[in-house]
This record gives C-alpha cells, sequence and structure tokens, in this order.
C-alpha cells in the first residue's frame, strides 16, 4: 500500500501510471468478486482507497496549478 506522503512525492507521470495500474487492478478484483474466486474482500477495499488517494493528489495539483496560471494572465 502506498501512503499519501509518498504519492505526493511522485512526479505527475508517475502518479498517472499509479493510476492506471490501480484501476485495472482494481478492475481485475472485481472481475474476480463477481465469479466469486476472490476471498480478500479487503483488497478491493485497498485498492478503491489507492485510486482515491492519487485522485486527491491530482485534483490538489490542479487547482494549485490554476490560481498560478490565472495571476499571470
Amino acid at each position: 500500500m502506498t501512503k499519501a506522503t509518498e504519492l505526493r512525492e511522485m512526479s505527475d507521470d508517475q502518479l498517472t501510471l499509479t493510476m492506471k495500474e490501480a484501476v485495472e487492478g482494481l478492475f481485475k478484483m472485481r472481475l474476480k468478486a463477481q465469479t466469486e474466486q476472490n476471498n480478500a474482500s479487503s483488497e478491493l477495499k485497498k485498492q478503491r482507497r489507492l485510486v482515491a488517494r492519487v485522485k486527491t493528489i491530482q485534483t490538489q495539483r490542479a487547482t494549485a496549478a490554476q490560481p498560478a496560471a490565472a495571476n499571470t494572465k
């Protein structure tokens, strides 16, 4: 599991890659859960939270960049 501090230290490209991998892993886990092959429901929760953390950090960065861009105009 990746901590929020570790995610904040990543570059935007690394965050995008982490997000893509997390969403793909979540999809695979959901398929396994639907076919009753997945016994680790806690892993689903961890993946969902990882996706949420990455999205939150990306949104924070986008919001922080907007006022800076607006001030330069």
